[in-house]
C-alpha cells in the first residue's frame, strides 16, 4: 500500500515530450499518461522577438508517484523539458486526496 501520492502536470513543448516523459521514467516514475494541446498566453506576452522560440504546440504529461520519488521525477521533469527557462513550459505538484488503481513500483 502506497502511503501518499502526489500528482505531477508538466506541459512541455510538443517536440520534447517523448524525452521528458523518457526522464520521467528513468528518475522512478511508474508511467505516465499524455496528450497533445495548444497553448498561448506566454507568447502574446512576450513579444514577438523574444517569443520566436516558443511553440504553440504541447504536450501535457500527467505522472502520478509516491512522495518518496516525487522530487526525482519532478527535478528530471525540469531538467528534460528546460522549463528554467521563460517560455517553454510548466510543471507542478500536487497532493493526492483520494485514488484508485495506482500501482506502487516494486522496491
Amino acid at each position: 500500500m502506497v502511503n501518499k501520492l502526489q500528482f505531477i502536470t508538466a506541459v512541455v513543448q510538443r517536440r520534447i515530450g517523448d524525452a521528458v516523459v523518457d526522464a520521467a521514467i528513468r528518475a522512478g516514475a511508474t508511467g505516465a499518461t499524455y496528450c497533445d494541446a495548444e497553448g498561448t498566453g506566454t507568447r502574446q506576452r512576450l513579444g514577438p522577438s523574444a517569443a520566436q522560440g516558443i511553440e504553440g504546440s504541447k504536450r501535457a504529461i500527467f505522472i502520478v508517484t509516491d512522495a518518496a520519488t516525487t522530487d526525482a521525477v519532478f527535478d528530471a521533469v525540469v531538467k528534460a523539458g528546460n522549463l528554467e527557462n521563460p517560455g517553454q513550459g510548466f510543471a507542478c505538484v500536487q497532493d493526492v486526496i483520494k485514488a484508485v488503481g495506482f500501482v506502487a513500483p516494486r522496491r
